[in-house]
Order: C-alpha cells, then structure tokens, then sequence
C-alpha cells in the first residue's frame, strides 16, 4: 500500500507553536542507530581519521581575525585564506556534532567543545552576536545594512559569497544543538541571527532580493530552524525574506528556468522554501520545492544519482557536456539533493524518494571517499576513461571537503523512520536501531548488495503490536519480493514502489528475512542520447579502465586542484557496445567467487572488460557509461568521433589557461575582479559583459603563452571595448553584430615584453569605452605561441 501523510516535519527539535500538526513521519537520533561492518561504517571511521587529522585552531583563525583576537595558529590555506575563510570551520563543526551523535566517540565531543568555546570567545568580542570568518566581513556588512549592495553570483560587495561563507556557521551552530544537544550553540545560533534581522530591519524587500542574487546557501532553512526552536514569528519572517523569489517564483508556477543556473547555488534554497513550509504550512512552498526535486531528479541526473557538469544545470535535452567534460556531477550538489529528499520524504513518505536516496547514497557520496587514505571528491566525471581528484587533509578546502567531513557521517539518518508506535525501514544497510522511547531494539543483518537478503531481529522490551513497514524497492520486480517472518512466509501486500505493512503483536526474537532479488538494467542518459549506465539492482556497475596519468590524483593547494587536469583520453578509443540496449543484460556475465562482478563481452575491441560496484573503483580511470551502436552505424561513429576528438585534443594542447565568464567557480578560481557587470546564459554558453570593466588572472607558469582567444556571439551588436593584459593594452574592440546566430574566435597576439614581465601571471581587463559595454565574453582562453 502507498503512505501519504501531509504532516511536516520539524527535524530533531521540540514541536513550537509555529508548527500546524504533530508530524506523523519521524528520524530517529543518530544516537539511536548504530553502523554495523559494511562499507558504510568504513567510510565513516574512515572519515573520522580525516576529522582529527584537521587542526582546529587553524580552522578557527578566520572567525577570531575577524573578532580582532589573536589566532593560535595561522588559517589554512587554499579556499581558506583566499577569501572563503572559516566556511570549513562550519562544516567541521556540524561533522563533530553529526560523528559524536552517530559513533558516541568522546573525541567528538571534546573537539565541538572547544570549537564551540573559541567561536563564543569571538562571537562576544564582536559585540553584536556577529560571528564569522569572512575577511573584511563587518566593513560589507555596515554597506549592506545601509543599502549599499552590489551583488552578482559569484560575489557581494567584491567579497567572494560571503552570505554562503556566514550559512556555513550557522549550520554549523544548529547541527552542534539539534545532533549533539549543546544549549551554547542554540543561544549563539540565536544571538547571530538576532545579528541578521539587525543587518537587514532598514533594508527594503528589493534590497533583500537583490543582495539574494550573490550565493548564500540554505539560509532560509536556517531562519527557518531558528522559528521552530524559538517559536517567534520574527525569525519565520527573516526566512521569508531571505527567500530568493527569482528561484521560487517560477517554482510555484511549475515553470523549469533552471538550465544555466549554478546548481548548488538553487539546491539549498530549495531546501528553504521546503523548511518555511513545514513552519508556516504553506502548501505552495512546499509544492515547488516537489516540483523541483521532481525536474532535477528526473530530467537532470545520471545514473549515479548527481547532477550538473562544471556546477551548473545542461539543457535537459542535451547531456553531451556530461560525457565531454572532466567536471562531471558536483558531491556538494548531492549532498544537498538528499538532504531536499528527507524533507520530502518525511512529509510525505513515498518510496519514490527512498529510492532515490539510496541510488544517490550508495553510487555518488559512497564514491565520494577514498576507503584506504581518506580523502574527497569535487568533480565525478561522466566522461568515458576519465578520473577523480581526492582531497588531502592539510592542502584542500574545497566546498565538497566541508560538504564531505559531513556526509560520511549520517548514513544511519533514513535507514529507519516512524510514525507513531510504527517503524519504516528505508534501507538495507547492517545496522542497529535502538528507540529507547518506546522500548524497541531492532537489529538488522545483511551483506546487501553482495547479498539479496536482510534479516530484521525485533527485540521490543515488552510484547507490542505495531506496523512494520518495509519498502519494497522499484528495483524488484512485481512479485519477487519474498517475505518471512520466523520462518513462515507471508504473503507480499504491495508492489514495487510501496511499502509493505507487517502487522503483529511482536515479541522478543521475532526474525523478519527479506529476499530482495536483483537484476540487471540499463539506463540510458535522460537526453536519449545513445550511452547507456549498467545497473545490478540499484547498484551502478563501471569498469576500470588504467591507471595511466592519473595527474593531481591527489590535490595540491591549487585554486584548480580539484580538478582532474591529466589527459581526457579521445573517446573514439573507448570501447564500445555493439548491438542494441535491450541485449546489453545479457552480454554481462557474472564471475564466480566474486560478488557484484560481471564481465561485460559483445565490446568493438572483441575483448572484455570487468564491472564491479561503482562505489568500489577508486584511483583509476573508468568507465560508467557505454557507448551502444549497431555494427552498420560503427565505422561512421568512429569516424565523426575520431574527427571531433581530434579538434578537441589539438585544442586543450594548445590552451594554457581558459576561464568561463558567467561561471561561478572558474571564475572565483580566477580570481575575478569587476565593476557594474552582468551575466547570463546564451544557447546553452554563459557569459559575461560589462557596462564597467571585469578582469581575470591567467596563469602561464611554463611560460608557453603566446596569444588569447576570445569567444564572442555573432549577434551582439555596437559594443566597443578593450582589453588589458597586466595594464598594458592588447586590443580594441567592436562587435558589429555582423557574425550572425553564430559563436566565434578571435585570436590575439601578446606582445613579448608584456610576457616578459608577467612572471607567469596574466590579468586579463576588459573594459567598456563610454556609453558602451564591454562583451558578452563567452570564452577565455590563453594560448600557446
């Protein structure tokens, strides 16, 4: 049978007054289910070694800077003190409050502590209940708060998303309350976001949409929080304000505008409008944060649950960036993407949303780790014979390493949930659910997915009757599910996508087993385009390929070292498929002795190749998905691929550096600099232009530049302007709109005294004549002599 519930969710906290009705779907604490031997428990002590390899006196730096106190060690570098200082101070505390809850380790414990001790230090020595790391940060709040905003994507006030930046500790405070119970964190949380209502009580509801276009997290979802605790309707009207209503708007109309748009900017804000609905019961909120899940999941995911190439939303009828680009799905945008599914889910528990959550948990953040050194993923390519970059403690701070000391950490949150005296179990993981409100035990026994079974041990303190709902996954077919309980078999009351409702009086040592039988899929990319995904039950099988320069595997301190920057091997020399889609499952033949591995025959190279788990392949080139073509359509696809790929291969050998105007991280890895700028999306290319100037800094470290490439659109029309390189005029332009719908190139000599005296660094300006506008500017790319 299908659950539906319309009643919300408020998280972990006391129901307030805000709150319409008693939630009838509920998670457990972390504190109440324990991780059993499994992948996911490795990945966890896994990420707890990375936890305490991090010094936190350097994370904390940046917030007593702020407060004019001395540090006790100097900040860490990389995103950490090129202008995003203290965001992984955030994380780092909402990672100790999430581990101390989920494993009980007293270090935990110690370390939120202190953390929370040195923020409340600087927190009091601002005065204001003002808390965080961004530099310079009270200077552009004293201009925000008198109106003074210049805001774009990437940027506020010429700070670099400090409103992003300030989410992070916010988050940080109420995980360390709603997790680990600190009563500091809640009054801090409470005193900073006293802070904000101040920042904002003079400003007008534009001005507040306005500074909204610069990144800022889930802050909405936060104000939110801060509602449900408190119970004061002053805080549910900061989250309604902070609500970025370009986004919500056509979400509540039900109109996708999102191709273009930086994913993980829209995500946490969808989460928001989410939150705010479960307070104040808006439907309409809560509709749309639906209808986005629903696009993104649907129309905007690859197999492995992630979304996205280069951090921002494809056209949904056009997936080749996906298997092109080196910048597949982004950890950050997934992270987030579950987070979005709980809610949903715990308002209206639908198996829909489990299985996507266990499709996401399992292929994209289980892969997301390195088992054997720690270590996490930014970028998880698409691209056929590509690979992945891992972090490294003491030189990468990255968004998806905050995003990823979290995730490893609260795998037990959805394995079960209630409602009631009732019990979901969401996910065949080995775990223990200890609800000690109602006197339960449950233990769970499985090796899923080397196995299709689970067996459920219910041990409740006294004979109880209650429901046990089990989810019976799209993945089984209708029919297959088999049911046992103490041996004796129980006929299946449901279908795939359903849960299915187990009815007794329990009593101590009942055994519920489950077979869940697996079978083998393919999923093609939602463009139709004719690459196709293997999948073993919900599990996404790759095959790895070599492990052939595999450059930066594991990253520097580099603003770009989370990208895997080795050689993207040509596509027309990866194997193929021959045949059709619908024969693709029975070309895979499992090996003996080992669980979860196939062997994949019918390829144009006539060999075979081995496909395990996704989750399993690390350090090494692989491929997730096929190419599938019959052998009369072979030879011409090898042909026009071989073509392509060699323009694109001669291409990236020449570029020395390339910046995308218009988007949001490579052009904070540039470092941009601007004065009155726009940009937008354009056929699918983003750009940039000026009625001011915009600069970037190129790096030439070989010395090998010699020219720079500019794209333009052909129809952009009576723009003059020019460019600069280090001060020193390259060019003026004019764009005469003569060029048609077409995009095209021009390529500038740099002058050698100018690369002379560059030391390796190129600051690219370019500059609007008067009354003019500089650009669009699609593409920038230093190339060699």
């Amino acid at each position: 049978m299908k659950i539906r519930k319309l009643i919300v969710f408020l998280g972990l906290l006391p129901l307030c007054a805000l709150a319409q009705q008693k939630q009838a779907v509920e998670v457990f604490p972390l504190s109440e289910v324990r991780l059993l031997d499994s992948p996911f428990r490795t990945a966890m002590m896994t990420d707890m070694d990375y936890i305490l390899a991090l010094d936190m006196d350097r994370l904390l730096a940046p917030y007593l800077k702020e407060a004019g106190l001395q540090p006790k060690a100097e900040n860490y570098g990389n995103w950490e003190n090129t202008g995003l200082d203290g965001h992984i101070g955030g994380h780092y505390l909402s990672a100790l409050a999430k581990m101390y809850a989920a494993t009980g380790d007293q270090r935990m414990k110690d370390r939120m502590d202190y953390m929370l001790s040195e923020l409340k230090r600087a927190q009091d020595a601002n005065g204001d209940g003002y808390l965080s790391g961004v530099p310079g940060g009270k200077a552009i709040w004293k201009e925000i708060s008198e109106g003074k905003i210049d805001a774009g994507s990437f940027s506020l006030n010429k700070k670099w998303v400090p409103l992003y930046n300030i989410h992070k500790i916010y988050a940080g405070l109420y995980d360390a309350y709603a997790f680990a119970g600190s009563e500091q964190a809640k009054e801090m949380l409470i005193g900073l976001t006293d802070w904000a209502i101040h920042l904002v009580q003079n400003l007008s509801d534009e001005q507040i949409q306005e500074m909204l276009r610069s990144e800022h997290g889930g802050l909405n979802e936060i104000f939110a929080d801060v509602a449900a605790i408190t119970g004061d309707e002053k805080y549910l009207k900061l989250a309604k304000q902070f609500s970025h209503r370009a986004i919500l708007d056509p979400l509540i109309k039900h109109e996708d505008q999102l191709t273009g748009m930086h994913a993980n900017t829209q995500i946490p804000k969808v989460i928001g409008f989410k939150r705010v609905a479960e307070v104040d019961g808006d439907q309409s909120w809560a509709d749309a944060a639906r209808y986005f899940w629903e696009n993104v999941v649907d129309k905007r995911s690859v197999s492995i649950g992630g979304n996205s190439v280069r951090e921002h939303f494809h056209p949904v009828d056009d997936f080749s960036s996906m298997i092109e680009s080196e910048q597949g799905p982004e950890t950050c945008n997934t992270y987030n993407m579950l987070k979005l599914t709980k809610h949903l889910f715990l308002s209206d528990p639908q198996v829909k949303y489990m299985d996507y959550y266990e499709r996401a948990m399992y292929n994209h953040i289980l892969s997301t780790e390195e088992p054997d050194h720690g270590g996490f993923v930014y970028f998880t390519p698409m691209r056929p014979g590509h690979y992945r970059v891992y972090s490294q403690p003491q030189t990468s701070f990255w968004c998806c390493v905050g995003s990823g000391l979290e995730n490893h950490t609260k795998y037990g949150e959805l394995i079960y949930a209630h409602s009631g005296e009732d019990v979901y179990v969401n996910l065949f993981i080995p775990s223990s659910l200890d609800w000690q409100e109602k006197g339960l035990e449950l233990t769970q026994e499985t090796k899923f997915p080397d196995a299709e079974t689970s067996t459920l041990t219910i041990n409740p303190k006294k004979k109880s009757e209650f429901t046990l709902y089990v989810r019976y996954p799209k993945w089984v077919e209708a029919g297959a599910l088999n049911v046992t309980v103490n041996g004796e078999q129980v006929a299946v009351d449901g279908a795939p996508g359903e849960y299915v409702a187990l009815r007794r009086h329990w009593k101590k040592g009942d055994k519920v087993e489950l077979t869940l039988p697996m079978r083998t899929t393919v999923e093609q990319l939602p463009d139709g385009e004719s690459y196709y995904s293997i999948l073993h039950g919900p599990i996404v099988l790759a095959a790895k390929t070599d492990t052939t320069d595999l450059v930066g595997l594991y990253a520097d301190d580099s603003r770009g070292g989370h990208i895997a920057a080795g050689p993207k091997y040509p596509l027309n020399e990866m194997p193929v498929v021959i045949g059709s889609a619908d024969q693709l499952p029975a070309m895979m033949k499992p090996v003996d002795g080992k669980p979860m591995t196939f062997r994949l025959n019918g390829l144009s190279d006539e060999k075979t190749l081995e496909l395990i788990p996704f989750f399993r392949v690390h350090e090494s080139r692989y491929i997730v998905y096929f190419k599938v073509v019959s052998k009369a359509e072979l030879k011409a696809m090898e042909e026009k691929m071989a073509a392509d790929e060699a323009v694109q291969k001669a291409l990236d050998e020449a570029t020395v550096d390339l910046v995308f105007p218009g988007e949001q991280q490579p052009e904070s890895d540039h470092f941009i600099q601007s004065e009155n700028t726009n940009s937008g999306v354009n056929q699918g290319k983003h750009w940039r232009d000026a009625t001011g100037w915009f600069s970037y800094q190129l790096n030439d470290k070989a010395g090998d530049a010699g020219k720079l490439r500019i794209m333009y659109f052909g129809l952009d029309n009576g723009r003059n302007f020019s460019i600069r390189i280090n001060g020193e005029k390259l060019a003026d332009v004019s764009l005469d709109g003569s060029k048609g719908l077409e995009f095209f190139t021009v390529d500038y000599n740099i002058p050698q005294e100018i690369l002379d005296k560059a030391d390796g660094k190129l600051r690219v300006k370019f500059e609007a004549a008067p009354g003019s506008v500089a650009g669009g500017i699609y593409e920038v790319r230093l190339m060699k002599k």
